[in-house]
């Protein structure tokens, strides 16, 4: 479909390590115009392929307009620095201009997963009319994190692989770890409060946002919690890459 600007659509599309999906936005309400669409990460995830599935979901909306796409991993003015969760080929390219390539040469606004995520939960989720520091965690394979000021974005602060108590967070904390462990909730929590006091003593956030499928069952876990700092679940789910990348894609939270 032609964007219909005067409505201010968006298209976002979010890559992740198994899944690459994307949605039309309406960023005056933060929700999807219509479907979901995704298709299956490609293995190996190498740039060439996870570019043509992006290129394959762009196609399926017909779409022209405005277009935001996500990386899993840190950006930096465009370029890929580090490839946890897809091919270590995507180390050093530059992802504006690779994803940019696939769709015949047009813009495209790109940022890391967790960022767009953070983005989203800020302006439609959890953390809206929420002044000050806003983290968002989100715990899955790993720990992604993103950090709002205001309303804007400080991308690729990484939190997952700060060092706690000897360890990497997310080797502490990552769902995957209560997983592989069998961990109780309450015994999984420890871990989770020992992250949350390191992101606290390094930033003082005024909100922190939890994420990732675990954050369902937060009413299980959250008040478990013996941090100091205001936790609440996030809001948006598995659309809040979509919305944040699309946002992005109009410089939404991104100066």
């Amino acid at each position: 479909m032609t964007s219909p600007a005067a409505r201010n659509f968006s298209l976002g599309i979010d890559v992740g390590g198994s899944g690459v999906k994307g949605g039309i936005v309406d960023l005056d309400t933060g929700a999807l115009v219509g479907e979901r669409f995704k298709l299956a990460t490609p293995q190996p995830a190498t740039p060439e392929a996870v570019s043509a599935t992006v290129a394959e979901v762009v196609a399926h909306f017909g779409w022209d307009g405005p277009l935001g796409v996500t990386y899993p991993g840190v950006i930096v003015d465009g370029v890929v620095r580090t490839a946890a969760n897809v091919n270590r080929a995507w180390i050093g390219v530059d992802a504006t201009e690779t994803y940019s390539a696939a769709l015949g040469g047009r813009p495209v606004t790109v940022l890391n997963d967790a960022d767009a995520a953070g983005l989203a939960e800020h302006r439609f989720g959890a953390g809206v009319d929420q002044r000050g520091v806003v983290v968002l965690l989100t715990f899955g394979t790993g720990i992604g994190s993103a950090v709002v000021h205001n309303g804007v974005l400080l991308p690729n602060t990484e939190f997952g692989h700060l060092e706690v108590d000897g360890r990497e967070a997310e080797h502490r904390a990552a769902a995957s770890v209560r997983e592989r462990k069998e961990w109780s909730w309450k015994r999984w929590t420890k871990e989770v409060t020992k992250v949350l006091v390191a992101v606290e003593n390094a930033i003082w956030p005024d909100l922190i946002i939890v994420g990732g499928g675990i954050s369902r069952k937060a009413d299980k876990w959250v008040p478990l919690l013996e941090n100091r700092t205001p936790v609440v679940a996030a809001a948006l789910q598995n659309t809040a890459g979509i919305v944040g990348a699309a946002m992005a894609a109009h410089g939404e939270g991104m100066h």
